[in-house]
């Protein structure tokens, strides 16, 4: 998480906390060490938000500090209420937790809106019990230009493994897809994530091609490639 993403969720954390939060309490509620923790509530402070308490004993935000406004006019704060709820059908869980902290930030500086309701159906769950693959490990991988070694199980339920280099993560209503570079087909092909049976980080990296990749991708390929489009 970036600093200044941190130091946002501190103050969010700290506005809906009922009692003094301890820098241990936040250090394992945002996943970063009680010496970040200190080292923000300091920076906090020097920016004069009204963050009072000391270590060993806790923190509070003091009564009435409010945060600007979301420059967003009311149409534009639906939208997001809508995009948001709607990643619940991407099935893909880390997402949606950003997606929850995100629409708590909204909800504490708007009305509520419980009238715009969004079906959850869609892709299923990542499910680790199940051997599903994380979706957020494959966006990391295109994040960082990495390659892959995949075990995937075609619609015949014929298995093979692939090192490919992935170039683009595809959202469809019913199931997640992973577009890229297959080595051992040489040529870009589309993988269904639910079908994949294993997947493995390489520490090997692409980054100058990657940008080419995606490009000819888009070219051939681009939001074109549907469910039915398989490895």
């Amino acid at each position: 998480m970036r600093k200044s993403s941190r130091l946002f969720e501190i103050i969010q954390v700290l506005r809906s906390a009922a009692r003094p939060l301890t820098a241990r309490a936040l250090a394992e509620r945002l996943e970063v060490s009680e010496r970040t923790i200190y080292r923000d509530i300091a920076a906090l402070q020097g920016m004069r938000t009204p963050i009072e308490g000391e270590a060993g004993v806790g923190y509070v935000m003091r009564r009435g500090y409010d945060l600007p406004p979301l420059n967003f006019d009311p149409e534009e704060i639906e939208a997001l209420r809508v995009g948001l709820a709607m990643l619940a059908r991407t099935g893909d869980g880390a997402l949606q937790k950003a997606a929850e902290r995100i629409r708590a930030k909204i909800e504490a500086l708007s009305p509520e809106a419980d009238w715009l309701q969004v079906a959850p159906w869609g892709a299923p769950l990542d499910d680790p019990a199940l051997g599903c693959v994380s979706k957020s490990v494959l966006r990391d991988a295109v994040r960082q230009a990495r390659k892959l070694r995949l075990t995937y199980r075609d619609a015949d339920e014929e298995e093979s493994v692939r090192v490919v280099r992935p170039v683009a993560v595809i959202y469809h209503l019913e199931c997640v897809m992973l577009a890229a570079w297959c080595e051992l087909r040489h040529d870009f092909r589309h993988f269904r994530v639910d079908r994949l049976w294993g997947c493995d980080l390489l520490e090997e990296f692409f980054p100058e091609q990657q940008r080419t990749l995606r490009q000819l991708w888009t070219e051939q390929h681009g939001y074109a490639a549907g469910p039915q489009v398989i490895g």
